[in-house]
């Protein structure tokens, strides 16, 4: 599975505005940099939960198969395209006939391919996310993304070795982590 954002998720004022009030920071020098780390800590709290917090839109290229499939991301909240991707040439838009979309009430989407012409692989487009928007997101996440932000940039000047996340976060995000058995 290789997964790319198409749109990423708008990082309202109010994350940042957050972030600089929990630091003490009043003036927009770092701002810049505060964002970067906001969205750093995104991704790091996608990677723990197994849950993409804020909705973006994204693309999954899958290998061709006539069995179900399921998208690596979550949670889904549509599948708006399926592409199929021939071993030469451009990408075309499959027939809806050609495949079925499922979406399951753990967030998870997958994608049944039934006839897919020429293509080997398949361009699965999607939005996912647990929320739109920054107000949105539960309290517990919030607060961790927030506090992950933070405790990056106070350790900027710090060469030493830091677990990812902090016991802090890690504990605020534990209810959202979604487990996997080997």
């Amino acid at each position: 599975m290789k997964r790319a954002i198409v749109t990423p998720a708008a990082l309202a004022p109010a994350a940042l505005s957050e972030l600089k009030d929990w630091l003490g920071i009043t003036t927009p020098a770092d701002d810049a940099q505060l964002t970067m780390l906001l969205r750093a800590a995104l991704d790091s709290c996608e990677d723990f939960t197994g849950a993409m917090p804020l909705q973006q839109d994204c693309e999954e290229v899958l290998p061709v198969s006539s069995s179900w499939q399921a998208l690596a991301t979550r949670p889904v909240q549509a599948i708006t395209a399926i592409e199929g991707i021939p071993a030469e040439g451009a990408r075309f838009a499959l027939p809806v006939a050609n495949y079925a979309i499922e979406l399951d009430a753990d967030g998870g989407g997958r994608v049944l391919v039934s006839n897919p012409g020429a293509a080997g692989r398949i361009a699965v487009r999607f939005s996912a996310g647990l929320a739109t928007q920054w107000s949105m997101l539960p309290e517990g996440l919030r607060h961790g993304l927030l506090r992950l932000a933070a405790f990056q940039y106070r350790q900027r000047e710090d060469e030493s070795a830091a677990a990812l996340p902090p016991a802090a976060v890690a504990a605020l995000w534990r209810p959202w982590r979604r487990l996997r058995l080997a």
